[in-house]
């Protein structure tokens, strides 16, 4: 199990985006044991009450609502301010994939959502945490992007275009926001979640072995890398995406 330090994020509050299961909760729990106040957001609100009971109702919220809805954007900010006294810290981490399949026939309507969620909404949430705090006193972000959005993944083809477009955004931030606010990305291969059991169900192993590490990715995986590019650790880091994937995308893409 890696170290943990108990205090890098005291005094620091951090928002996670679709955290009520798989990597945003992984990433909330890791923050949280190393000192960050954290504030979730999901749609369901029954799951969010078990996963802020889990991390501990004195150091978490849970606001339930949907990623791409202004409102609850603005609502989260402000409830995060009121109840925890800042916004230091956001993790982009909420996304969709509603279509598998061939990019010629791929749904329009599918497709403008899966671009709102994936790669707008992220924007506006910064812009959000921005105008509300980061602005005057600082932050940092962290977008999940996907290795899907760095090497061709037929099937997901569309959904790696928006996280390709969340990792350009991610670059062209972290210009307009220094040298106040960094902002970076990580790029998961295929990790072990409800969200990805259609890529690995069923042949798991056989998926495993175009992996340099010959294993698929769990959420802490994700967080750990998470936090570091949170933490003052990576203060001399912006603009980047790591990715985050047992050497697949160097090793020939995703099958």
């Amino acid at each position: 199990m890696a170290r943990v330090s108990l205090t890098r994020f005291d005094g620091k509050t951090a928002i996670v985006t679709g955290a009520s299961r798989g990597i945003g909760l992984a990433i909330a729990h890791r923050l949280r044991a190393e000192g960050a106040d954290v504030v979730l957001t999901a749609r369901r609100p029954e799951t969010l009450d078990e996963a802020v009971e889990a991390l501990g109702p004195e150091h978490a919220l849970g606001v339930a609502g949907r990623a791409d809805d202004a409102e609850h954007q603005a609502d989260t900010v402000a409830q995060a301010i009121e109840r925890f006294g800042s916004v230091d810290l956001l993790v982009n981490n909420a996304g969709i994939n509603p279509s598998y399949g061939p990019l010629l026939g791929l749904d329009p309507e599918a497709a403008r959502k899966t671009v709102e969620v994936n790669a707008l909404a992220p924007l506006r949430w910064i812009r959000q945490a921005h105008e509300a705090w980061m602005a005057e006193h600082g932050g940092a972000v962290v977008n999940v992007a996907s290795a899907a959005g760095i090497t061709p993944a037929p099937g997901i083809a569309f959904y790696g275009a928006t996280k390709a477009m969340l990792i350009h955004l991610t670059a062209e931030l972290a210009v307009e926001l220094g040298p106040g606010v960094r902002v970076n990305a990580v790029a998961p291969a295929v990790v072990k979640t409800s969200f990805a059991t259609v890529l690995y169900d069923g042949r798991e192993e056989q998926v495993a072995a175009g992996y340099p590490l010959r294993r698929l990715g769990v959420p802490t995986d994700v967080a750990g890398a998470t936090a570091f590019l949170l933490s003052d650790d990576a203060d001399w880091i912006t603009g980047q995406c790591l990715a985050i994937d047992g050497g697949l995308t160097v090793s020939g893409g995703i099958g």
